[in-house]
């Protein structure tokens, strides 16, 4: 008998999962891995809309998702970053009131590290994230990252996708079946554990008991068989995420032609911040906040006061979380994605993220000569590592705020809720900036230019004077400086408005011309 996989739960991390394992194990070969997905009909997926990592472009190809079909039936845009309001500085209290964190990687023709130049200020006036490349200036003019003409999940800038996660659940579903799933809609009553603590199988309403030789809790928060069933401890991050709730709202937008924005934008407040993420239709807005700075009744207020005249009589959804991540995730024959792995907070869109990162560890772990224990050391450890570095980088948006003017910001800049590894790094970039030597690639899901454009905007100060006379390339990197600003302008004048793209894949796929 082959080997089988069955994955509890759906939504967004467990169609996402299925599809890709079944590409990756051949679950449509008579050798292959047979995977089942049971989901129950009354359990919801949030449809807040989410953004994801240009990741999710090789994983979506993966799976078998055509682009424009992905535009078309999920609502989705193109992002290419993040924007930042307010972080660094109050409203009213600093000329530099945002920054982005564009997916574009800073690279001049020659190789040349423009970096340390710009920080000895020869970048001119403009942030790093300007100079540095021209995503941020083409993003700001609302323009997408490809031409139609480009193939699928190609294009000149790097870029993801902002969707409606309801939508996406549904198309994911429809090709991992195609990918050759087998699809239950039924309900689990009870884990059933083995002597040995393993699980033995898993008792539904309708299909009686269900049993595989590994399992997947994808079941949200609530973390069925790797928390409950298992016992598997989770480790809360509040000390260091004080964010617990969030508040969501959609918004149409005022006329069918209104610019879709190309990247999340992402605005401080007095006790968390606010996502602005837009979808064809509709903007996805929320207030993300911390229960111990403020209530619910005044960050509903804070929303709606966002949201403007057109959002007094939204509909709002209320959510509870906690920022947190179990340290083993892989315990015998059962390992959690998703949710019930762990989640900080929406901020860089880390949620999805893990889950591909997960499923591709399970493709490459898969013990298929009946060796889990080894697998799962190898996942737990890599897994714990990813968690704890992108806690450090999503605190990083925190702690160097120069931002006193409520409890919340004061808190968060307080060495005591800083981790030590996120503070030693602060140290070695007082006189040097992030380089690769700060960055595992095999761990990491933030690149060092990540870190960089997050510090830098934040308004950090590397001091590098002391290597000022060691740095001998000026004039080239006066040239590049001007070669990124000159890329920029074209960019703009070249690339369609996210808006355009979005309306060519509506009736077209991407690699043709535009009808006459």
């Amino acid at each position: 008998m082959g080997k089988r996989v069955l994955i509890v739960g759906g939504g967004t991390a467990g169609w996402l999962t299925a599809g890709y394992l079944a590409k990756r194990l051949g679950a449509d070969l008579p050798g292959g891995v047979a995977i089942t997905l049971v989901e129950s009909r009354d359990i919801g997926v949030l449809g807040v809309g989410e953004g994801t990592f240009p990741t999710i472009r090789r994983t979506l190809e993966t799976i078998g998702i055509d682009e424009a079909e992905l535009v078309r039936r999920c609502g989705a845009t193109f992002k290419q970053g993040a924007k930042f309001v307010h972080w660094r500085h109050a409203p009213g209290q600093g000329a530099t009131d945002h920054y982005s964190h564009p997916f574009q990687v800073a690279d001049a023709s020659d190789g040349l590290d423009l970096l340390p130049y710009w920080l000895l200020g020869h970048g001119g006036p403009e942030n790093w994230d300007e100079v540095s490349n021209p995503q941020k200036k083409a993003a700001d003019r609302q323009r997408a990252p490809k031409l139609p003409t480009n193939p699928d999940y190609v294009g000149p800038l790097n870029y993801a996708f902002h969707f409606d996660a309801i939508a996406l659940a549904g198309l994911l579903r429809e090709q991992a079946v195609k990918n050759g799933v087998r699809h239950l809609t039924d309900t689990v009553k009870e884990v059933l554990l083995a002597a040995d603590g393993a699980i033995a199988g898993v008792r539904t309403e309708q299909n009686g008991v269900l049993d595989a030789d590994l399992y997947v809790d994808c079941t949200g928060f609530r973390a069925e068989l790797i928390g409950k069933a298992m016992g598997v401890p989770f480790k809360s991050c509040r000390d260091v995420l004080f964010c617990n709730r969030a508040i969501a709202a959609q918004l149409p937008y005022a006329r069918p032609d209104a610019p879709i924005a190309s990247y999340t934008i992402s605005t401080a407040q007095d006790s968390g911040w606010i996502w602005d993420i837009g979808l064809d239709r509709r903007r996805g807005i929320g207030h993300v906040y911390s229960s111990d700075h403020s209530d619910d009744e005044a960050a509903e207020r804070v929303l709606r006061g966002y949201l403007g005249a057109a959002g007094a009589d939204a509909d709002v959804r209320h959510f509870k979380f906690e920022a947190g991540y179990r340290e083993t995730n892989w315990v015998k024959n059962c390992v959690a994605v998703g949710l019930s792995s762990g989640f900080f907070e929406p901020l860089e869109a880390t949620g999805i993220a893990f889950a591909e990162v997960s499923a591709g560890m399970i493709a490459n772990l898969f013990p298929w000569g009946g060796d889990y224990e080894t697998s799962a050391r190898q996942f737990n450890t890599n897994l714990l590592r990813r968690y704890e570095r992108a806690l450090d980088f999503i605190k990083l948006h925190y702690c160097i705020s120069e931002r006193t003017d409520t409890a919340f910001w004061r808190d968060n800049v307080a060495d005591a809720s800083v981790p030590d590894s996120l503070l030693e790094m602060l140290d070695r970039w007082r006189f040097r900036p992030p380089n690769e030597l700060d960055i595992d690639g095999q761990i990491d899901i933030f690149t060092e230019a990540s870190w960089q454009y997050v510090l830098y905007g934040m308004g950090w100060k590397t001091d590098l004077s002391a290597k000022a006379g060691a740095l001998r390339y000026h004039e080239d990197a006066r040239r590049a400086f001007a070669e990124v600003r000159r890329q920029a302008d074209y960019a703009i004048a070249n690339l369609p408005s996210n808006r355009d793209l979005v309306t060519f894949a509506q009736t077209r796929r991407f690699g043709t011309r535009a009808a006459a």
